[in-house]
């Protein structure tokens, strides 16, 4: 549902011409910045709950929709992991000035990993929900990828909107190249990584696989026994505003 306290989103426009959409809210730092997950937006509700968090307590936060995602310009189908982390990286340096919490759902939580081994001068901590790093790998049957090669596109029915869920070749491809999961993970900032384990899109066992990958000492993660992909549930909010809270009290 949209913010209806906020006016019309911002655009920024890209060097191609393209506009991105954001919204971003002035306050204390650091600054929270919300990466939405695959076929989602800036208006999800967990983003907009975070935001209205940010309203009450005086913090800077920004959310912002990919390209060909939510309110931005362009065509999903022309979107791919590489570009997405792009956009993000676009806009956490010309919207926003020393340092930045990133709060990355699902694929959303992928792109944090990759924003914060590109800025990790900026980028002081992450918190991933139901993070999906390398679902392209493992989200994905021999089957599938086979479809992948020979028609360039998969749609599959999702619970989550009325729209097909689109998966395209180049996505893919690009997903592959940009793999975490594989060697060490190079991030030294504190990370929490909230999973519901009656999660069917993303196994719960991922986010110890990332836990284990990343370079940081400072790592929690946050099993929630019935919580589902989404967990954005009442209980399931409170619980990512306290993580938020109590990581953005220690700076």
């Amino acid at each position: 549902m949209p913010d209806t306290a906020l006016p019309q989103p911002t655009f920024f426009t890209r060097p191609d011409g393209l506009r991105l959409a954001y919204r971003q809210r002035a306050g204390l730092g650091p600054t929270l910045l919300f990466l939405p997950g695959y076929m989602s937006d800036m208006e999800g509700s967990k983003a907009v709950a975070l935001d209205r968090w940010a309203a009450d307590a005086g913090r800077a936060m920004l959310r912002l929709d990919y390209a060909g995602n939510g309110a931005s310009e362009g065509h999903f189908a022309d979107g791919k992991l590489a570009s997405w982390r792009d956009d993000v990286l676009l806009l956490l340096d010309a919207l926003t000035t020393g340092p930045v919490v990133l709060v990355g759902s699902s694929m959303g939580g992928w792109l944090a990993l990759l924003v914060a081994l590109a800025r990790p001068d900026r980028v002081v901590a992450i918190i991933g929900i139901a993070a999906a790093p390398d679902f392209t790998e493992w989200g994905f049957t021999d089957a599938d990828k086979a479809i992948l090669a020979t028609e360039g596109r998969i749609e599959e029915p999702t619970p989550y909107g009325d729209q097909p869920y689109v998966t395209t070749l180049a996505f893919w491809e690009s997903g592959q190249a940009l793999r975490v999961l594989d060697h060490a993970i190079a991030i030294d900032c504190p990370v929490r990584l909230l999973q519901g384990q009656e999660d069917r899109d993303v196994p719960w066992e991922t986010a110890l696989r990332v836990a284990e990958r990343l370079r940081s000492a400072d790592v929690q993660t946050l099993l929630i026994k019935d919580g589902d992909h989404r967990l954005s549930r009442d209980a399931d909010i409170a619980l990512l505003i306290s993580t938020v809270t109590t990581v953005l009290d220690s700076f």
